[in-house]
């Protein structure tokens, strides 16, 4: 019986690591990994403050949507540049892709450190992403983040 027991939680915990593996490793389209790419390198990008690069990718007109706020493309540099905000660390727990044409829509589930106003703060967020494909080349164009409650919230 006991035997039965230990058979059983054993073959449902295989099956849950099964199905969560399963999930993680979703295959991705060429145009859909490119996309991951892009935002990983632009994590790291933020994080290092290399605005260089970062002003190669962001489109011209793109928008950011802060907890504090929304701003355009030359606003975000110059707060990442000067540390105004600093994305230390983007912890990334689960990403989306959607393609519809020359648009590409990523969601990631994220953990993001930063310093703000001088102080370490990390905040669990919702970001969405948007990048449009111009001259065979993607630009992001909206940068989102939304704030995930947590059961510690109020």
């Amino acid at each position: 019986m006991k035997t039965t027991i230990i058979g059983i939680f054993l073959m449902l915990f295989i099956t849950q690591i099964s199905f969560a593996q399963n999930d993680q490793n979703k295959s991705f389209s060429t145009a859909e990994k490119e996309i991951i790419q892009l935002s990983k390198d632009k994590w790291q990008s933020m994080a290092d403050k290399n605005v260089n690069e970062l002003s190669k990718l962001f489109h011209e007109k793109a928008e950011f949507v802060h907890m504090g706020g929304n701003w355009g493309t030359e606003r975000e540099l110059e707060i990442i540049e000067s540390g105004g905000i600093w994305y230390k660390k983007a912890d990334v727990h689960k990403v989306s892709v959607n393609i519809i044409d020359n648009t590409a829509i990523l969601l990631n589930r994220i953990d993001l450190l930063a310093i703000v106003g001088g102080n370490e703060v990390t905040n669990p967020f919702i970001v969405t992403e948007v990048y449009i494909k111009q001259n065979d080349r993607w630009k992001l164009g909206v940068l989102s983040f939304t704030r995930v409650m947590t059961r510690g919230d109020n």
